[in-house]
Protein backbone atom coordinates (compact mmCIF):
# COMPACT_ATOMS: atom_id res chain seq x y z
CA UNK A 1 0.00 0.00 0.00
CA UNK A 2 2.68 2.49 0.91
CA UNK A 3 4.52 1.66 -3.01
CA UNK A 4 1.02 2.72 -4.09
CA UNK A 5 0.36 6.00 -1.94
CA UNK A 6 3.96 6.90 -3.22
CA UNK A 7 2.61 7.13 -7.02
CA UNK A 8 -0.09 10.50 -5.48
CA UNK A 9 3.49 12.38 -4.45
CA UNK A 10 4.67 15.30 -6.96
CA UNK A 11 7.20 17.67 -7.01
CA UNK A 12 5.57 21.05 -6.81
CA UNK A 13 8.54 22.95 -8.35
CA UNK A 14 7.69 20.80 -11.77
CA UNK A 15 3.48 20.95 -11.09
CA UNK A 16 3.19 24.34 -10.82
CA UNK A 17 3.57 26.45 -14.50
CA UNK A 18 4.05 29.81 -14.92
CA UNK A 19 3.05 31.52 -18.01
CA UNK A 20 3.46 35.47 -19.33
CA UNK A 21 0.92 35.34 -21.72
CA UNK A 22 0.84 37.84 -24.71
CA UNK A 23 -1.35 36.25 -27.18
CA UNK A 24 -4.03 33.65 -27.06
CA UNK A 25 -1.61 30.98 -28.25
CA UNK A 26 0.45 31.44 -25.81
CA UNK A 27 -2.41 28.99 -23.30
CA UNK A 28 -1.25 26.41 -25.26
CA UNK A 29 2.28 26.62 -25.95
CA UNK A 30 4.68 24.44 -23.81
CA UNK A 31 7.62 26.93 -24.63
CA UNK A 32 6.09 29.53 -22.72
CA UNK A 33 5.90 27.61 -19.69
CA UNK A 34 8.43 28.23 -17.07
CA UNK A 35 8.46 26.35 -13.39
CA UNK A 36 9.42 27.94 -10.02
CA UNK A 37 13.28 27.20 -8.21
CA UNK A 38 11.67 26.90 -4.84
CA UNK A 39 8.18 26.11 -3.42
CA UNK A 40 9.45 25.06 -0.34
CA UNK A 41 7.29 28.34 1.74
CA UNK A 42 4.13 26.85 0.35
CA UNK A 43 4.86 23.15 0.34
CA UNK A 44 7.01 22.11 2.87
CA UNK A 45 11.04 21.83 2.89
CA UNK A 46 10.52 18.50 0.64
CA UNK A 47 8.68 20.14 -1.78
CA UNK A 48 5.94 17.90 -2.72
CA UNK A 49 2.20 17.27 -2.44
CA UNK A 50 0.30 14.26 -1.74
CA UNK A 51 -2.62 13.01 -2.88
CA UNK A 52 -2.41 13.73 -6.88
CA UNK A 53 -0.94 12.13 -10.19
CA UNK A 54 -0.47 14.29 -13.48
CA UNK A 55 -1.19 17.52 -10.94
CA UNK A 56 -0.46 20.56 -13.08
CA UNK A 57 -0.98 24.36 -11.37
CA UNK A 58 -1.66 26.64 -14.00
CA UNK A 59 -0.78 30.15 -13.03
CA UNK A 60 -0.85 32.25 -15.34
CA UNK A 61 -0.57 36.24 -15.78
CA UNK A 62 -1.10 38.49 -18.63
CA UNK A 63 1.86 40.13 -19.84
CA UNK A 64 1.66 43.75 -18.68
CA UNK A 65 -0.94 43.92 -15.63
CA UNK A 66 -0.63 40.87 -14.45
CA UNK A 67 -3.94 39.73 -14.55
CA UNK A 68 -4.57 36.03 -13.18
CA UNK A 69 -5.65 33.06 -14.01
CA UNK A 70 -5.61 29.84 -11.64
CA UNK A 71 -6.33 26.65 -12.14
CA UNK A 72 -5.45 22.85 -10.70
CA UNK A 73 -5.56 19.94 -13.13
CA UNK A 74 -5.07 16.04 -12.41
CA UNK A 75 -5.02 12.71 -13.59
CA UNK A 76 -6.54 11.17 -10.96
CA UNK A 77 -6.90 11.53 -7.09
CA UNK A 78 -6.19 9.60 -4.02
CA UNK A 79 -9.70 9.59 -2.46
CA UNK A 80 -10.48 7.64 -5.74
CA UNK A 81 -8.66 4.78 -4.30
CA UNK A 82 -7.82 4.74 -0.85
CA UNK A 83 -10.53 5.36 1.82
CA UNK A 84 -9.51 7.67 4.62
CA UNK A 85 -6.48 9.08 3.31
CA UNK A 86 -6.78 12.75 2.60
CA UNK A 87 -5.01 14.83 0.01
CA UNK A 88 -2.74 17.79 0.39
CA UNK A 89 -5.17 21.42 0.01
CA UNK A 90 -2.62 22.41 -3.08
CA UNK A 91 -5.45 24.98 -4.53
CA UNK A 92 -5.86 26.73 -0.81
CA UNK A 93 -1.63 27.24 -0.21
CA UNK A 94 -1.91 29.20 -3.90
CA UNK A 95 -5.05 30.97 -2.81
CA UNK A 96 -3.33 32.07 -0.10
CA UNK A 97 -0.29 34.32 -1.35
CA UNK A 98 -2.57 35.36 -4.78
CA UNK A 99 -4.63 38.64 -4.57
CA UNK A 100 -8.62 38.32 -5.03
CA UNK A 101 -10.26 38.89 -8.72
CA UNK A 102 -8.28 36.33 -10.75
CA UNK A 103 -9.89 33.67 -12.88
CA UNK A 104 -10.38 30.33 -13.08
CA UNK A 105 -11.62 30.03 -16.76
CA UNK A 106 -9.20 30.00 -19.72
CA UNK A 107 -11.87 31.72 -21.40
CA UNK A 108 -12.26 34.91 -18.86
CA UNK A 109 -8.77 35.16 -19.04
CA UNK A 110 -8.25 35.16 -22.69
CA UNK A 111 -10.84 38.32 -22.35
CA UNK A 112 -8.54 39.67 -19.92
CA UNK A 113 -5.94 39.60 -23.00
CA UNK A 114 -7.77 42.21 -24.86
CA UNK A 115 -7.94 44.96 -22.37
CA UNK A 116 -3.83 45.04 -22.06
CA UNK A 117 -3.93 47.52 -24.51
CA UNK A 118 -5.02 49.99 -21.89
CA UNK A 119 -2.34 49.05 -19.83
CA UNK A 120 0.70 51.50 -19.28
CA UNK A 121 3.54 51.83 -17.38
CA UNK A 122 3.63 52.59 -13.54
CA UNK A 123 5.11 55.95 -12.26
CA UNK A 124 7.97 58.20 -13.75
CA UNK A 125 10.65 57.08 -16.60
CA UNK A 126 14.12 56.64 -15.42
CA UNK A 127 15.80 55.15 -17.95
CA UNK A 128 15.61 53.43 -21.51
CA UNK A 129 17.85 51.05 -23.69
CA UNK A 130 18.17 48.53 -26.00
CA UNK A 131 18.41 44.84 -26.29
CA UNK A 132 18.96 42.74 -29.34
CA UNK A 133 17.17 39.64 -29.32
CA UNK A 134 18.46 37.03 -32.27
CA UNK A 135 14.70 36.23 -33.41
CA UNK A 136 12.79 39.56 -32.66
CA UNK A 137 15.75 42.21 -33.21
CA UNK A 138 16.33 45.13 -31.22
CA UNK A 139 13.94 45.19 -28.55
CA UNK A 140 13.37 48.44 -26.34
CA UNK A 141 13.04 48.48 -22.30
CA UNK A 142 11.79 51.04 -19.97
CA UNK A 143 12.87 51.69 -15.89
CA UNK A 144 10.26 53.38 -14.02
CA UNK A 145 9.95 54.30 -10.65
CA UNK A 146 6.51 54.48 -8.66
CA UNK A 147 6.71 57.60 -5.80
CA UNK A 148 4.58 56.67 -2.98
CA UNK A 149 3.89 60.00 -1.67
CA UNK A 150 3.35 63.40 -4.03
CA UNK A 151 6.39 65.85 -3.11
CA UNK A 152 6.81 68.88 -2.07
CA UNK A 153 8.83 71.64 -4.61
CA UNK A 154 11.87 72.88 -3.16
CA UNK A 155 12.19 70.49 -0.31
CA UNK A 156 13.94 66.53 -0.01
CA UNK A 157 11.79 64.52 1.85
CA UNK A 158 13.48 64.54 4.70
CA UNK A 159 13.73 67.99 4.53
CA UNK A 160 10.34 68.48 5.05
CA UNK A 161 9.12 66.52 7.23
CA UNK A 162 11.45 67.88 9.60
CA UNK A 163 9.60 70.99 8.79
CA UNK A 164 7.11 69.24 10.31
CA UNK A 165 8.50 68.44 13.49
CA UNK A 166 10.83 71.10 14.62
CA UNK A 167 9.57 71.66 18.12
CA UNK A 168 8.35 68.80 20.55
CA UNK A 169 4.37 68.32 20.79
CA UNK A 170 1.56 65.77 22.25
CA UNK A 171 -1.30 64.09 21.03
CA UNK A 172 -3.71 61.27 22.32
CA UNK A 173 -3.12 57.92 20.42
CA UNK A 174 -5.58 55.11 22.26
CA UNK A 175 -6.36 57.89 25.53
CA UNK A 176 -2.28 57.67 25.36
CA UNK A 177 -0.42 60.59 25.16
CA UNK A 178 2.71 60.82 23.30
CA UNK A 179 5.50 62.93 23.01
CA UNK A 180 7.06 63.11 19.90
CA UNK A 181 10.36 65.22 19.33
CA UNK A 182 11.36 64.03 15.40
CA UNK A 183 9.71 63.45 12.01
CA UNK A 184 10.23 59.21 12.15
CA UNK A 185 8.00 59.49 15.47
CA UNK A 186 5.56 61.48 13.89
CA UNK A 187 5.40 59.81 10.64
CA UNK A 188 4.57 56.65 12.09
CA UNK A 189 0.77 57.70 13.28
CA UNK A 190 0.56 60.17 10.33
CA UNK A 191 -2.31 59.26 8.29
CA UNK A 192 -0.69 56.76 5.23
CA UNK A 193 -0.53 58.38 1.85
CA UNK A 194 -2.51 57.00 -0.99
CA UNK A 195 -0.23 56.21 -4.12
CA UNK A 196 0.33 58.21 -6.85
CA UNK A 197 -0.26 55.71 -9.28
CA UNK A 198 -3.75 54.33 -9.69
CA UNK A 199 -3.86 50.89 -9.44
CA UNK A 200 -0.66 50.13 -8.47
CA UNK A 201 -1.18 48.48 -5.44
CA UNK A 202 -3.09 45.78 -6.98
CA UNK A 203 -0.51 45.21 -9.34
CA UNK A 204 2.37 44.77 -7.38
CA UNK A 205 0.09 42.30 -4.79
CA UNK A 206 0.19 40.01 -7.99
CA UNK A 207 3.93 40.67 -9.00
CA UNK A 208 5.34 39.93 -5.93
CA UNK A 209 3.79 36.45 -5.92
CA UNK A 210 6.88 35.92 -8.22
CA UNK A 211 9.35 36.47 -4.99
CA UNK A 212 7.75 33.03 -3.65
CA UNK A 213 9.14 31.01 -6.56
CA UNK A 214 12.41 32.64 -7.30
CA UNK A 215 13.63 34.22 -3.93
CA UNK A 216 14.41 31.34 -1.18
CA UNK A 217 13.74 33.54 1.93
CA UNK A 218 10.90 36.09 0.22
CA UNK A 219 8.06 37.89 1.98
CA UNK A 220 5.59 40.11 1.29
CA UNK A 221 6.64 43.95 2.12
CA UNK A 222 4.23 46.45 4.14
CA UNK A 223 3.69 48.77 0.79
CA UNK A 224 1.94 51.08 2.95
CA UNK A 225 5.21 51.85 4.91
CA UNK A 226 5.69 55.01 2.77
CA UNK A 227 9.80 54.64 3.09
CA UNK A 228 9.42 51.73 0.31
CA UNK A 229 10.48 52.96 -3.21
CA UNK A 230 9.85 50.64 -6.18
CA UNK A 231 11.50 50.43 -9.15
CA UNK A 232 9.65 48.46 -12.47
CA UNK A 233 11.19 46.71 -16.16
CA UNK A 234 9.34 46.88 -19.14
CA UNK A 235 9.60 45.14 -22.68
CA UNK A 236 7.28 47.49 -25.44
CA UNK A 237 6.20 45.54 -28.15
CA UNK A 238 3.79 45.17 -30.87
CA UNK A 239 0.25 43.39 -30.84
CA UNK A 240 -1.84 44.06 -33.89
CA UNK A 241 -0.20 47.64 -34.80
CA UNK A 242 -0.74 48.84 -31.08
CA UNK A 243 2.16 49.53 -28.32
CA UNK A 244 1.98 47.39 -25.73
CA UNK A 245 3.82 47.06 -22.69
CA UNK A 246 5.12 43.58 -20.52
CA UNK A 247 6.45 43.34 -17.13
CA UNK A 248 9.97 42.39 -17.30
CA UNK A 249 10.73 42.64 -13.35
CA UNK A 250 11.34 44.96 -10.43
CA UNK A 251 13.05 46.03 -7.57
CA UNK A 252 11.98 47.45 -3.86
CA UNK A 253 14.11 49.57 -1.87
CA UNK A 254 13.97 51.05 1.92
CA UNK A 255 14.96 54.32 2.70
CA UNK A 256 16.55 53.76 6.26
CA UNK A 257 17.25 57.36 8.25
CA UNK A 258 20.67 58.60 9.11
CA UNK A 259 21.60 60.82 11.88
CA UNK A 260 21.15 63.86 11.42
CA UNK A 261 19.53 64.55 8.28
CA UNK A 262 20.35 61.45 5.92
CA UNK A 263 19.05 58.12 4.22
CA UNK A 264 20.16 54.63 2.97
CA UNK A 265 18.52 52.94 0.66
CA UNK A 266 18.47 49.71 1.19
CA UNK A 267 17.78 47.13 -1.68
CA UNK A 268 15.41 44.73 0.00
CA UNK A 269 14.01 42.44 -3.39
CA UNK A 270 15.03 42.20 -6.81
CA UNK A 271 14.02 39.87 -9.45
CA UNK A 272 14.15 39.82 -13.42
CA UNK A 273 11.79 36.76 -14.51
CA UNK A 274 12.71 33.94 -15.78
CA UNK A 275 11.67 34.72 -19.64
CA UNK A 276 14.06 37.76 -19.37
CA UNK A 277 16.99 36.36 -17.45
CA UNK A 278 20.62 36.38 -18.89
CA UNK A 279 19.70 39.68 -21.21
CA UNK A 280 21.32 41.56 -18.87
CA UNK A 281 18.47 43.72 -17.76
CA UNK A 282 19.21 42.92 -14.17
CA UNK A 283 22.13 45.34 -14.53
CA UNK A 284 20.54 48.27 -16.48
CA UNK A 285 18.12 47.87 -13.61
CA UNK A 286 20.87 48.25 -10.67
CA UNK A 287 22.73 51.05 -12.58
CA UNK A 288 19.58 53.12 -13.10
CA UNK A 289 18.74 52.74 -9.53
CA UNK A 290 21.64 53.30 -8.45
CA UNK A 291 22.42 56.51 -10.42
CA UNK A 292 18.47 57.73 -9.39
CA UNK A 293 19.53 57.64 -5.48
CA UNK A 294 23.66 59.78 -6.58
CA UNK A 295 21.34 62.60 -7.54
CA UNK A 296 19.76 62.59 -3.94
CA UNK A 297 21.96 64.63 -2.25
CA UNK A 298 20.55 63.37 1.36
CA UNK A 299 21.29 59.65 0.07
CA UNK A 300 24.76 58.43 2.56
CA UNK A 301 25.05 55.56 0.76
CA UNK A 302 23.67 52.60 -0.82
CA UNK A 303 23.08 49.19 0.46
CA UNK A 304 21.02 45.54 0.15
CA UNK A 305 19.62 43.86 2.25
CA UNK A 306 21.14 39.77 3.02
CA UNK A 307 22.47 40.25 -0.54
CA UNK A 308 22.96 36.67 -2.43
CA UNK A 309 26.37 35.33 -4.10
CA UNK A 310 24.45 36.31 -7.88
CA UNK A 311 23.71 39.78 -6.32
CA UNK A 312 27.01 40.77 -5.03
CA UNK A 313 28.40 39.86 -8.33
CA UNK A 314 26.12 41.88 -10.30
CA UNK A 315 26.21 44.51 -7.85
CA UNK A 316 30.62 44.44 -8.22
CA UNK A 317 29.79 44.33 -12.22
CA UNK A 318 27.59 47.85 -12.25
CA UNK A 319 30.13 49.50 -9.51
CA UNK A 320 33.47 48.88 -11.60
CA UNK A 321 31.74 50.32 -14.63
CA UNK A 322 30.31 53.74 -12.95
CA UNK A 323 34.11 54.01 -10.67
CA UNK A 324 36.33 53.35 -13.82
CA UNK A 325 35.46 56.67 -15.19
CA UNK A 326 36.85 58.47 -11.40
CA UNK A 327 39.93 59.83 -11.25
CA UNK A 328 41.07 58.54 -8.16
CA UNK A 329 40.62 54.65 -9.67
CA UNK A 330 42.73 55.69 -12.53
CA UNK A 331 45.01 52.76 -14.01
CA UNK A 332 48.00 54.70 -13.19
CA UNK A 333 47.05 55.07 -9.13
CA UNK A 334 45.75 51.46 -8.84
CA UNK A 335 49.19 50.03 -8.58
CA UNK A 336 49.68 52.72 -5.57
CA UNK A 337 46.98 51.22 -2.87
CA UNK A 338 43.68 51.37 -2.15
CA UNK A 339 43.54 55.31 -1.26
CA UNK A 340 41.68 57.67 0.58
CA UNK A 341 40.78 59.54 -1.81
CA UNK A 342 39.38 56.39 -3.64
CA UNK A 343 36.71 56.20 -0.68
CA UNK A 344 36.08 59.89 -0.74
CA UNK A 345 35.53 60.19 -4.37
CA UNK A 346 33.31 56.58 -4.46
CA UNK A 347 31.34 58.19 -1.89
CA UNK A 348 30.70 61.39 -3.01
CA UNK A 349 29.99 60.62 -6.54
CA UNK A 350 28.75 57.72 -6.27
CA UNK A 351 27.21 56.52 -2.44
CA UNK A 352 29.42 53.79 -2.55
CA UNK A 353 31.14 52.66 1.20
CA UNK A 354 34.17 52.35 1.87
CA UNK A 355 33.64 48.33 2.01
CA UNK A 356 32.23 48.16 -1.83
CA UNK A 357 35.04 50.42 -2.62
CA UNK A 358 37.56 48.40 -1.79
CA UNK A 359 36.28 45.75 -3.96
CA UNK A 360 35.73 47.51 -7.09
CA UNK A 361 39.81 48.67 -6.84
CA UNK A 362 40.44 45.16 -6.34
CA UNK A 363 38.55 44.51 -9.19
CA UNK A 364 40.61 47.44 -11.50
CA UNK A 365 43.70 46.91 -10.17
CA UNK A 366 43.52 43.06 -11.33
CA UNK A 367 42.65 44.57 -14.93
CA UNK A 368 45.75 47.31 -14.80
CA UNK A 369 47.90 44.13 -13.44
CA UNK A 370 50.44 42.09 -15.50
CA UNK A 371 49.65 38.93 -13.76
CA UNK A 372 52.54 37.01 -16.22
CA UNK A 373 54.60 39.54 -14.47
CA UNK A 374 55.67 37.44 -10.83
CA UNK A 375 56.68 40.65 -8.81
CA UNK A 376 53.47 42.10 -10.27
CA UNK A 377 51.22 39.29 -9.56
CA UNK A 378 52.70 39.07 -6.04
CA UNK A 379 52.12 42.88 -5.27
CA UNK A 380 48.57 41.99 -6.15
CA UNK A 381 48.03 38.71 -4.61
CA UNK A 382 49.43 39.78 -0.78
CA UNK A 383 47.16 43.01 -1.35
CA UNK A 384 43.78 40.99 -1.79
CA UNK A 385 45.18 38.48 0.64
CA UNK A 386 45.78 41.48 3.15
CA UNK A 387 41.78 42.09 3.02
CA UNK A 388 40.81 38.18 3.18
CA UNK A 389 42.94 37.61 6.15
CA UNK A 390 41.12 40.32 8.39
CA UNK A 391 38.63 37.53 9.78
CA UNK A 392 41.99 35.10 10.74
CA UNK A 393 43.12 38.11 12.42
CA UNK A 394 40.29 38.50 14.86
CA UNK A 395 40.01 35.18 15.27
CA UNK A 396 43.42 35.00 16.65
CA UNK A 397 42.61 38.02 18.89
CA UNK A 398 39.88 35.99 20.14
CA UNK A 399 42.38 33.00 21.01
CA UNK A 400 44.63 35.11 23.05
CA UNK A 401 40.85 35.96 25.02
CA UNK A 402 39.84 32.52 25.49
CA UNK A 403 43.88 31.74 26.71
CA UNK A 404 42.44 33.54 30.08
CA UNK A 405 39.39 31.69 30.61
CA UNK A 406 39.15 28.16 28.83
CA UNK A 407 40.01 24.94 30.43
CA UNK A 408 43.31 23.17 28.65
CA UNK A 409 41.28 20.07 26.76
CA UNK A 410 38.81 23.41 25.36
CA UNK A 411 41.90 25.41 24.68
CA UNK A 412 43.68 22.56 22.57
CA UNK A 413 40.27 22.26 20.77
CA UNK A 414 39.93 25.96 19.56
CA UNK A 415 43.99 25.79 18.60
CA UNK A 416 43.19 22.96 16.44
CA UNK A 417 40.21 24.70 15.03
CA UNK A 418 42.63 27.59 14.63
CA UNK A 419 45.77 25.77 13.21
CA UNK A 420 47.96 28.03 10.97
CA UNK A 421 48.72 25.41 8.16
CA UNK A 422 44.93 25.59 7.87
CA UNK A 423 44.45 29.45 7.92
CA UNK A 424 47.39 29.45 5.11
CA UNK A 425 45.36 27.01 3.12
CA UNK A 426 41.73 28.57 3.39
CA UNK A 427 43.05 32.10 2.81
CA UNK A 428 44.63 30.89 -0.36
CA UNK A 429 41.21 29.10 -1.45
CA UNK A 430 39.11 32.34 -0.93
CA UNK A 431 41.89 33.71 -2.79
CA UNK A 432 41.71 31.85 -6.10
CA UNK A 433 37.63 32.22 -5.32
CA UNK A 434 37.51 36.14 -5.57
CA UNK A 435 40.43 36.56 -8.31
CA UNK A 436 38.11 33.42 -10.78
CA UNK A 437 35.06 36.12 -9.90
CA UNK A 438 36.98 39.36 -10.43
CA UNK A 439 38.15 37.61 -13.70
CA UNK A 440 34.20 37.04 -15.03
CA UNK A 441 33.56 40.71 -14.20
CA UNK A 442 36.58 41.93 -16.21
CA UNK A 443 35.62 39.50 -19.36
CA UNK A 444 31.49 40.91 -18.86
CA UNK A 445 33.02 44.55 -19.10
CA UNK A 446 35.09 43.95 -21.71
CA UNK A 447 32.43 42.07 -23.79
CA UNK A 448 29.82 44.82 -22.66
CA UNK A 449 32.38 48.02 -23.47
Amino acid sequence: MEKKLAEYKCDTNEAICLKLVRFPEDMDDDSTTFHPEYSHQLYGDDEVAFGYKGLQIQLYYSAGNLSTLFKVKYSSKVTETFDCVEPDDVEGKIREIIPAGFSCNGDDFISLLEKEANFKPFGTLLHTYKVHNEEAGELTYQIHKVHRFPSRPGHSDVFWYHLVALAPFSFLVNSVCLWCYDVYCLWRYLPQVEMTCPGFREYHERLQTFLMWFIETASFIDVDDNRWDFFLVFEKYNKDGETLYATVGYMTVYNYYVYPDKTRPRVSQMLILPPFQGEGHGAQLLEAVHRFYCTLPKVQDITAEDPSESYVKLRDYVLVKLCQGLASFAPDKLHLGFSDDMIKEAQDKLKINKKHARRVYEILRLRATDMSDEAKARDYRLEVKKRLFGPYKKNQRELTKMMKCLRPEELVSQIRQMDTQMQHEELEKSYQDVLGEYRRIIERLATYA
